[in-house]
């Protein structure tokens, strides 16, 4: 196995898809120039991007939650990245009342331009599934099915109480010949993994189900009560499925990714690592491997398999791990209360270390709470703003009731059959302030509303500084028995408490593409990441988009944040997005014309030859090609050589 890479590379500016040009990092955008924007400015809003034609789309997280109009800034928003610089917002897509459309595809299949978002609820109203839309004009889509659905395995059913309109988290769409399907990642207990028929999407219908029951124990998910110990074994199954490695253990499906001919489905299925299935018959996935290695896979212990994507020839698959325990002890936490009717108050967490300085002073202190800080104006600690993180659910939000002000009570663990602490001390109006551990968040909440606290503040309970997620890239060439090859790390995913490190960001990393021997990657607050990984036991990092200067936080409303990453096979253009900012373009450029590993004067020579003007097809003395021309100076791949691309081309130089 390749040694860990921990943010390698450093010497690359420039990358293309044909060749690495190396040359000093300057500042912080390093060989991705940003050339445009779809500007939506919202804290913890923009989730996915997909993109077809001239027309990027973009996912909402829970808030704003879907008001079945779009109207508050939910939904699926549609950009018109034609011009490349000028993004446009030109449509939407309405999600379903109460509902988040947190992922979605869209792809030209047999029936037309097909776009699918998935439903995840975000307050009572909401339902589970997906939704079916064409967008040959993306300006007016059209609104062709909805698919609720439900858990399938009436023993698992009766297990759960009752299973029915679970939501989907990520989709895939796909085609097989003349026919055209969606794979869904279902919350469902069982049967995680489903795909419809979609070929006439206006009645799309399921044609297989398969979920990581079957790898513990085969069969499992056919079971009914009429056979003998089914219960037992569902009941054993689910115990596994519970479990798993590390900080955050179960073992359900996160994301699929299917291969360009539709016949392999990548699953990334969390603690039960990457399964490969053969759906080259879609009616009947059969299992070809499982990719798992929780000793060298991730210097902490973790598997999380996030996400995966695997080159054209399916011999490399780059697997990313979604790990949020690190730096437990100085960050709060991302949680959520759930949909429930208790949730009757706001609430926010904290870190361990701040839990630890309000348990060691308990009362005397009055602090007001925002969505992103609990600060002490009086009392024995004050004055100190402790970072916070407001909870998912359907609770009040901070941003609607306003701050929140009272004085601060120690309460305890707060879940039912806990003594609480200075419950003689406490007065309706007060602030509870509780230690996680052993029950939901929603029960803390439901408890300290009953005393008739205006608000909880949630303390972390745990401790030490462990790595962020990485990535991992395994070798496929004998696809039923996948070896890992290397990992990955940036240096802030390595070392969270780093100098160099914000304190408010998030490291690990979250989605790639492979396209030829290059990654891109989606790395929260690292940004968007190329790794080479011609030699997959030895990747290298050649590009980076990174900025952390306050200007940036201003236009992106927040720290960087990158969730998305897409990129239109065969062009230069990669799109990002950022879960506050909302959609950027980068490019990538050769540049680097005479091969002297700088973008220099020379190259900038080649330049002037090349230019021809905006609509002209460079015509360059010879030796130099019209494709020569192309390949290393247009950046916005619109056949010429013109201002917009010296513009760019600048910006190479200046920093070589």
């Amino acid at each position: 196995m390749g040694e860990s890479q921990m943010g390698r590379g450093r010497a690359a500016l420039c990358v293309s898809l044909l060749a690495i040009v190396c040359a000093e990092p300057q500042t912080h955008a390093q060989g991705l120039t940003l050339v445009g924007r779809g500007e939506r400015l919202s804290s913890g809003t923009t989730t996915d991007v997909w993109v077809l034609g001239d027309f990027a789309y973009i996912g909402t997280f829970t808030n704003p939650c879907g008001d079945g109009t779009g109207l508050n800034g939910s939904g699926v928003r549609i950009f018109d990245v034609s011009a490349v610089t000028a993004l446009p917002e030109v449509g939407l897509i309405p999600s379903v009342l109460g509902t988040r459309a947190n992922d979605v595809k869209v792809a030209s299949m047999n029936s037309g331009d097909i776009l699918v978002h998935s439903n995840e609820r975000c307050d009572f109203t909401g339902v589970g599934g997906f939704e079916i839309w064409n967008v040959n004009d993306p300006t007016h889509a059209v609104h062709l099915a909805s698919v609720r659905v439900d858990e399938l395995n009436e023993i698992a059913n009766d297990v759960l109480g009752g299973v029915t309109n679970v939501g989907v988290h990520n989709l895939w769409l796909f085609q097989q010949d003349t026919r055209d399907y969606v794979a869904v990642v279902v919350g469902s207990g069982f049967d995680n993994f489903r795909i419809f028929d979609i070929t006439d999407p206006t009645i799309p219908s399921r044609v297989a189900a398969w979920g990581a029951e079957e790898l513990f124990d085969p069969g499992v998910g056919d079971l009914t009560f009429a056979d003998p110990n089914g219960v037992d074994r569902v009941n054993a199954v689910f115990g596994w499925l519970f479990e798993g490695y590390g900080d955050s253990k179960n073992r359900f499906l996160h994301d699929i990714t299917i291969s360009a001919d539709g016949t392999r489905a990548y699953l990334s299925n969390w603690d039960a690592g990457l399964v490969l299935l053969d759906i080259s018959n879609p009616f009947s996935p059969s299992l070809i491997s499982v990719a798992l290695d929780s000793v060298h896979g991730s210097p902490d212990g973790e598997v999380n398999s996030h996400a995966a994507w695997p080159s054209a020839d399916g011999t490399v698959v780059v697997e990313t791990e979604e790990d949020f325990s690190a730096d437990n002890a100085t960050r709060p936490i991302d949680f959520t209360f759930q949909i429930l009717a208790t949730n009757t108050i706001p609430g926010v967490s904290i870190s361990t270390l701040a839990g630890d300085d309000f348990e060691a002073n308990q009362l005397g202190n009055s602090v007001t709470i925002t969505a992103a800080g609990v600060t002490v104006d009086a009392g024995p600690l004050s004055p100190v703003t402790y970072a916070a993180h407001e909870g998912e659910g359907n609770q009040p939000k901070l941003g609607d009731t306003g701050p929140i002000s009272g004085e601060a009570v120690w309460i305890g663990r707060a879940c039912s059959g806990d003594p609480i602490i200075n419950l003689s001390n406490f007065s309706a109006g007060d602030i509870a302030v509780v230690r996680r551990g052993v029950c939901f968040f929603s029960e803390k909440l439901a408890i300290a509303a009953a005393l008739g606290a205006a608000a909880i503040v949630i303390s972390n309970d745990r401790r030490g500084i462990t790595p962020w997620g990485g990535v991992r890239i395994w070798d496929y060439s004998d696809p039923a028995n996948p070896r890992l090859a290397s990992t990955f790390l940036t240096d802030c995913a390595a070392m969270p408490t780093d100098e160099s490190c914000d304190v408010r960001g998030t490291y690990t990393v979250h989605n790639v593409i492979v396209e030829d021997q290059w990654a891109f990657i989606s790395w929260y607050s690292d940004g968007v990441l190329v790794l080479d990984i011609s030699d997959p036991y030895n990747p290298v990092e050649v590009a980076r988009y990174h900025e952390t200067d306050a200007p940036f936080e201003v236009q992106n409303g927040g720290i960087q944040d990158v969730w998305g990453i897409y990129k239109v096979p065969g062009e230069s253009r990669i799109y990002a997005s950022d879960r506050n900012g909302g959609l950027y373009v980068l490019l990538s450029c050769v540049c680097d014309f005479n091969g002297n590993g700088l973008v220099d004067l020379g190259d900038h020579a080649a330049f002037t030859q090349c230019a021809a003007g905006p609509g002209v097809v460079p015509n360059p003395p010879a030796p130099i090609t019209t494709q020569q021309c192309l390949d290393a100076f247009d950046f916005d791949n619109d056949l010429d050589v013109d201002l917009f691309d010296f513009t760019n081309f600048s910006k190479m130089i200046a920093g070589s």
